[in-house]
């Protein structure tokens, strides 16, 4: 009976250590797995999931740009270091990028209990539970009690309870970043600081004087492209639908001179 029982420990720490190991080994998030979609918006209700955290303690995740979901200096305001990536069921195919949650931890001597707001910035590796957030080193610390971040962090692994809240990006438009590579028959758009649901899931653009919408694709992630058959003709508006299926549109919001690379910032916020 004794010699099952330690049997029994050991291979569940085996288990634990090794998907320690794969997290640490492959450190950033960015690949799909087999979760399925969840539906859920905005909840009352706290619910459980598991957090990890990579890159520096301090840091934005391994980069500033965002990973799978395209945003750019998410170690910069209104970001500011405050992301996650998130596993299928949150990252949604990319749909999710740009949601933001209010996570706590309660069950470990550092946690302070106290919500703190991140934005879904990426898509992580091996989830270790149904719900899985693996945090950047800023977020996951900012569970901690003051001056207690390093040991929480040292945790590793840890259990936390989640909901979904609005966006709010005090001061911010929405903007659209014109991508590298865009040229006058292929238009790529990063979408971002939407407040409220704070994803797009469908872009439409309307051609100077064509008078119509044509549907833009999912690219990857938070951006969104138009493959014509023809030159495009700008000015360029932009019609986005968010999760709770309301729209705005962002009359001329791309000029006629645009270049890629570049910002235009309108004059919408949900």
């Amino acid at each position: 009976m004794a010699s099952a029982m330690i049997a029994a420990k050991v291979a569940s720490l085996t288990a634990a250590l090794l998907i320690f190991s794969l997290l640490v080994t492959y450190g950033s998030c960015a690949r799909p797995v087999s979760f399925n979609a969840s539906a859920f918006t905005a909840d009352p209700n706290w619910e459980a999931a598991r957090a990890t955290w990579y890159g520096a303690p301090t840091g934005a995740g391994p980069y500033d740009d965002g990973g799978a979901c395209g945003f750019k200096n998410v170690n910069l305001p209104p970001f500011s270091s405050m992301t996650s990536c998130g596993n299928q069921p949150l990252f949604k195919d990319g749909k999710g990028c740009g949601s933001c949650y209010q996570i706590r931890c309660t069950n470990h001597a550092a946690c302070s209990g106290n919500p703190e707001t991140v934005i879904i910035t990426d898509m992580n590796y091996y989830p270790v539970s149904k719900y899985h957030f693996d945090l950047s080193g800023t977020a996951f610390g900012a569970m901690a009690k003051p001056g207690r971040n390093d040991e929480l962090r040292h945790a590793g692994i840890i259990d936390i309870q989640f909901k979904r809240v609005p966006c709010n990006y005090p001061g911010q438009k929405v903007t659209f970043h014109v991508e590298e590579g865009s040229n006058p028959m292929y238009l790529a758009v990063l979408v971002e600081f939407e407040d409220g649901d704070g994803d797009v899931v469908q872009v439409d653009l309307m051609e100077a004087n064509s008078g119509s919408w044509a549907p833009m694709r999912e690219s990857w992630g938070s951006i969104w492209r138009m493959d014509s058959n023809h030159r495009l003709q700008a000015p360029f508006s932009l019609r986005i639908t968010n999760e709770s299926g309301r729209k705005l549109v962002a009359n001329r919001v791309i000029p006629a001179n645009w270049a890629p690379n570049t910002y235009y910032r309108s004059i919408i916020q949900y």
